[in-house]
């Protein structure tokens, strides 16, 4: 498989690619990363910085006789989303990422593949690694845990970086600019409940949602594609209604930013309604089956008899946990007015898991629009507080507000057209990029993003353009060769 992947073409950017994969990199666990970009910066014999919350920067002087260009700064982030199938045995934490190229695409084995954003990091090191490409002053921005909370854009400190030009490399559609992006915001929801022994004449099932797409919760969230948690949802509210189903445990999703593909929940019933609700399964799995026909077609729904819990949530706290999970938002919320195809607000109910006397639920938020998510998080507290729910908001961060004045976007475009015969398309992202956080800390810097063709990123479906990259990447040269003068 790695001979595959290092053979293609641009090879010092594949080869950078295969060795970030042979690197464990989920987020919130950058180390071996983090020490393994260190090594690569001061390996090449160039400055190299790890600030205090664990970014990398590597710094490398102008070419002669672009001593006079502006400054780039080439950033990317160094974490991975860590999601597998439930079939495969990998350990993100150790294992290395089994990449490798299935006819015009790369991807990987059972896993996500890192290509958000490994690609956009491999080009960075390709740059810093030439000996041969012309450029003015480079500095690469290697940013930790952009996935779940963007800790390494809060954390960058002013006074670190000296150039003029951000361009971000986290972008997923060749062909095109980013120019703006959504802000995001954490709600973190709390239902209490108290717990009962099993009724003597109940029989457990371990009920599961399984074979869902998810993907990224952002990009892919106006393909309305099937969330785990609610299906689920769905039928526990009928079977606490009418079969005297009681909840002993929920285990639904595992990270804010993807779309859940897989949900459990283990309840116990009266043994006479067991035959009921084993045929209502099957039924229920029928109708999700029918509703997400064309873009679930390997959904299931399953129900198993199980090892009886001692005790259950009691039906007070059953009943409000399923209400709230009904209740609390999910999916596109509101299509851009401006930009044609654009989400404009969105939220993602992630995940769901009960654990000591405690079911949470957590979900992703993001706007383009401040008084649309201020309006959102107000339709989650109006709707899960009189629940009996605790509604928290954390880690926001900002947009990137769109500047189609842009000198980086003019000389983007022009290079593009003279490259291919065409002008790239100008787009804004239903994303987080940490473009808006980063322009926060240096206002200075001209902003733009761009990267190849990524397909179901935050899944194991994730696959990148071959094409693309080659293409991505030679228009990253010839766009560094130019950059204009101070």
């Amino acid at each position: 498989m790695s001979k595959q992947i290092t053979d293609l073409k641009p090879g010092e950017l594949w080869k950078h690619f295969h060795s970030l994969t042979q690197i464990p990199r989920p987020s919130k666990e950058e180390g071996q990363v983090i020490e393994f970009m260190k090594q690569f910066g001061e390996g090449l014999g160039l400055e190299t910085i790890v600030d205090e919350v664990g970014n990398v920067i590597i710094k490398k002087l102008a070419t002669p006789g672009f001593e006079n260009r502006k400054g780039v700064v080439l950033q990317g982030h160094i974490d991975m989303v860590p999601q597998k199938n439930s079939d495969k045995d990998h350990d993100f934490s150790k294992d290395p990422i089994e990449a490798y190229v299935d006819g015009d695409w790369v991807t990987a084995n059972g896993t996500t593949l890192g290509a958000d954003n490994g690609i956009g990091v491999a080009a960075a090191m390709a740059v810093l690694a030439s000996k041969e490409l012309k450029h003015g002053l480079i500095e690469g921005l290697f940013t930790i845990d952009e996935e779940t909370g963007m800790t390494g854009a809060f954390g960058l400190k002013p006074g670190l970086l000296d150039g003029d030009i951000l361009i971000n490399m986290d972008s997923e559609d060749e062909g095109e600019l980013y120019v703006g992006c959504a802000g995001g915001t954490n709600a973190n929801i709390k239902f209490k409940y108290n717990e009962e022994p099993v009724p003597g004449d109940h029989v457990a099932l371990k009920l599961v949602i399984s074979g869902l797409k998810g993907g990224h919760s952002g990009i892919d969230i106006p393909l309305y594609r099937a969330n785990s948690n609610k299906l689920l949802n769905r039928f526990l509210w009928y079977g606490i209604r009418n079969h005297g189903m009681r909840i002993a445990m929920l285990d639904g999703g595992s990270l804010r930013n993807a779309i859940p593909r897989e949900s459990i929940a283990v309840v116990t019933i009266p043994g006479s309604e067991e035959p009921g609700v084993l045929d209502w399964v099957t039924k229920m799995e029928t109708v999700f089956k029918s509703e997400y026909a064309s873009i679930e077609p390997d959904l299931k729904f399953s129900a198993e008899v199980t090892d009886l819990p001692s005790v259950v949530l009691d039906k007070e706290s059953a009943t409000a946990v399923v209400s709230g999970v009904y209740a609390t938002p999910n999916n596109v919320i509101r299509m851009s007015n401006d930009m044609e195809g654009l989400v404009e607000t969105s939220t993602n109910l992630a995940v769901v898991k009960s654990h000591d006397g405690v079911v949470d639920i957590l979900c992703l938020l993001r706007s383009s629009v401040d008084t649309a998510m201020v309006d959102l998080k107000n339709a989650f507290t109006a709707a899960l507080e009189p629940l009996g729910a605790e509604v928290i908001f954390d880690g926001e961060y900002p947009g990137w507000k769109p500047n189609l004045d842009s000198p980086i976007l003019k000389t983007m475009q022009e290079v593009y057209n003279n490259k291919y015969g065409k002008i790239p398309e100008i787009k804004a992202i239903h994303a987080g990029l940490e473009c808006g956080l980063l322009g926060d800390v240096y206002p200075n810097w001209d902003m733009i993003s761009f990267g190849p063709t990524i397909r179901f990123p935050h899944s194991p479906d994730e696959k990148v353009n071959i094409e693309t990259v080659g293409k991505f990447w030679d228009y990253l040269v010839e766009t560094l060769e130019n950059i204009p003068e101070k």
